[in-house]
């Protein structure tokens, strides 16, 4: 009889108990400009990009806006939506800078390597915030943060 009360007190205490959440970690951001027709970069090569890129920042009258690549991973079982949050700031005008904000779902994400998400800041985002001085990435699960990364500005 006391064998029967020790495994079902044991029994409520494992079972009863809640399984944790979901951990994610957002491990890099890649921003890249993006010319008048989209593109970040005119070859698979990372040298062709990298080349591409310094052309960019040299000639802003080329540019068409900015990607950030944003490689994340979790760990564990989701029990509500991952998303991820880019917060941007733009050069000051008067007081404040101009701030937006772009989200994303995030799907997938597990596994060894993680997940490349890219969130793209269209030509017409990229005129109303102006040069970009400051960035954040969040993941989130539901409403709780998971991770963050942010610029040096931020």
């Amino acid at each position: 009889m006391r064998g029967i009360g020790i495994v079902l007190l044991l029994g409520g205490v494992f079972f009863g108990m809640p399984s944790p959440a979901a951990t994610g970690r957002v491990l890099k951001v890649l921003p890249h400009y993006l010319d008048a027709s989209g593109k970040h970069t005119v070859s698979p090569s990372l040298y062709d990009r990298d080349a591409y890129q310094y052309q960019l920042r040299e000639q802003p009258q080329r540019r068409g806006g900015m990607r950030f690549d944003i490689h994340w991973k979790t760990k564990g079982a989701a029990y509500a939506p991952l998303r991820l949050i880019l917060e941007l700031r733009g050069v000051a005008q008067g007081s404040l800078p101009k701030q937006l904000v772009l989200a994303s779902p995030a799907e997938g994400g597990r596994g060894w390597f993680g997940r490349w998400t890219p969130i793209t800041l269209t030509a017409a985002e990229y005129k109303h915030i102006g040069e970009v001085t400051a960035w954040r990435v969040t993941l989130w699960e539901g409403n709780e943060l998971l991770s963050e990364q942010k610029s040096f500005l931020w």
